[in-house]
């Protein structure tokens, strides 16, 4: 690392943080509302973005800085293991082919903002659609924690801050102003905001692979060489483990593990809050069927992306923190004005699903707690108020996760994360194809799933961690080692089938089911449609 401030990559940066906090404020006028007092315009962005805008919005939510860091950085690490992201998003986007036009025309029919709104008219059940909003909070939290620890590796590496004998105040003074920043504008103009900051955020990203993918292995001497020094040194023993530090194609042992977290993270990926928050803003069903035809070019450039890693290794990068060696190597390869290009393009990279994220989390909070429990007659300005209040304590509460804890307690606390999304996909994408399964049955399979996944994670250890140390476990009944939030999952569906069938039997009160076939299938433009309910009824019992 080079010692001292890279003043031209800092003023580089700088200028890009400038200029997206301008847009950022700018955005409250983009699209104005008539109404702005609503969690339709200000947590949905009023239902209004067409196909390149949601492209963008989707994008920059799901291919975070944490991705732009953390991908790479595993391949630094463990080697071709850490291309499961690669698959996993590949997978991802026929599944949400199925099920995603089918809960924006019933969300958009009914009003509903979260997906808890849509369990709790599909079952009739509060409780239910409170688990769903409580596993989208605890989810979410880790998630935007993790954007942090992206802008932090980019400020580490730039030298701002001073060393780790700086007061802290003065250390994370850039990082309290960065979330500040963040926060006003999200206040100021909702969805709205990272919608309008994805295009920069994401045409950076593209211009920095771009280069890097041409530019770096030109100074290595050709991927022939980076691939040579790549697989050298994962031939090495790592002193920890006692066992080679990786490889460039994972073991016959490790396919089990592969092949499962690629899978399970594709389920889970699209039932994290603030890829529904993106999905819901869009205007029409097919805006989002087409959504999933182009947004696989994401996942070609996060392919290139992964070869960073083996760039870094190449490089000769020597980091004790994996999550520096990617900012690391743009410090060491690029001239200064060009680093400072990918450092923005990370940093901005964190602002954008930071910002979806709390809103995200804010309208769970505000739906599916406030006023489903605390005020059942709460006005939609209040809904709105109370939202903006609880975005802003959500990234209060994220920043105090990172200035205080571990960085690896954070980075494992989003693998749990993603343990505890996916038990909520048998009551969502379930609800939305039947509504056979019985509403106590969806709620005690998720308590299962919840409390496997959580008691198998707290057992994992790894070299630095006795607890929390990873996200893959024995199989029960298989014994290969595979991902503890798919061997939940499955856990969970059994559950749930086998007392919906019992429940059933006994007659149980299934709830009453607010939608109707016809709900599934509707677009913005057909009768009763194109106007989502006025928002003083949304929510109210009986109200849809």
């Amino acid at each position: 690392m080079k010692d001292g401030v890279n003043g031209v990559a800092l003023a580089v940066f700088i200028f890009f943080f400038v200029a997206v906090t301008v847009i950022g404020f700018m955005a409250a006028r983009w699209r104005k509302a008539e109404n702005e007092n609503s969690l339709d315009e200000w947590g949905l962005g009023g239902r209004s973005f067409g196909t390149w805008v949601t492209w963008f919005l989707l994008g920059g939510d799901l291919y975070t800085a944490y991705t732009f860091v953390a991908v790479p950085a595993a391949i630094y690490a463990a080697g071709a293991a850490g291309f499961f992201a690669v698959p996993y998003t590949i997978l991802v986007y026929p599944l949400i082919f199925t099920f995603l036009p089918r809960l924006w025309s019933v969300s958009h029919k009914h009003g509903y903002v979260t997906t808890s709104d849509f369990v709790r008219g599909r079952f009739g059940s509060k409780g239910l659609s409170l688990a769903v909003a409580l596993t989208g909070i605890l989810a979410t939290m880790p998630y935007i924690a993790l954007q942090l620890v992206g802008i932090q590796a980019v400020l580490d590496v730039m030298g701002v801050g001073g060393g780790e004998t700086t007061h802290w105040f003065v250390k994370d003074l850039p990082l309290l102003i960065a979330f500040a920043v963040l926060a006003a504008y999200t206040y100021s103009s909702g969805l709205r905001a990272p919608a309008l900051i994805a295009f920069v955020k994401d045409g950076l990203i593209y211009l920095v692979i771009a280069v890097a993918i041409i530019y770096i292995p030109i100074k290595l001497g050709g991927f022939d060489d980076i691939f040579a020094k790549a697989s050298e040194a994962f031939s090495q023993t790592n002193e920890a483990t006692g066992k080679p530090r990786g490889a460039l194609v994972p073991t016959d042992m490790g396919q089990w593990g592969y092949a499962t977290l690629a899978l399970g993270s594709a389920l889970a990926l699209f039932m994290y809050p603030h890829s529904i928050t993106a999905t819901l803003s869009s205007r029409s069903r097919d805006v989002i069927r087409r959504n999933t035809t182009i947004l696989p070019l994401y996942s070609l450039m996060l392919g290139l992306l992964a070869l960073l890693g083996f760039m870094a290794i190449a490089a000769g990068v020597t980091v004790d923190n994996p999550q520096l060696a990617i900012p690391q190597l743009f410090e060491n390869m690029f001239p200064g004005w060009f680093a400072g290009v990918a450092f923005a393009a990370i940093g901005i990279g964190a602002l954008v699903p930071a910002a979806i994220m709390s809103i995200a989390a804010a309208n769970l909070f505000t739906r599916n707690i406030y006023k489903d429990f605390l005020k059942p007659d709460a006005t939609p300005a209040q809904e709105t108020k109370v939202s903006k209040m609880v975005s802003l304590l959500v990234k209060v509460g994220a920043l105090a996760f990172v200035l205080t804890m571990d960085k690896t307690v954070a980075i494992n606390f989003q693998l749990l994360g993603g343990i505890w999304i996916l038990q909520t996909m048998p009551a969502l994408v379930g609800g939305l194809f039947t509504r056979w399964f019985h509403r106590w049955a969806l709620i005690a399979g998720w308590a299962v799933g919840m409390l496997y996944g959580t008691v198998a994670a707290y057992g994992v250890a790894s070299p630095t961690q006795k607890h929390f140390g990873g996200s893959s476990k024995e199989i029960p009944g298989i014994g290969e080692i595979g991902y503890i939030g798919l061997t939940a999952f499955v856990l969970n569906l059994v559950v749930v089938v086998v007392l919906t069938f019992v429940l059933n039997a006994l007659k149980a009160p299934a709830g009453i089911d607010e939608t109707s076939p016809s709900d599934y299938t509707a677009d913005a433009g057909d009768p009763g449609v194109e106007k989502v309910l006025p928002p003083a009824t949304v929510g109210a019992p009986g109200g849809h």
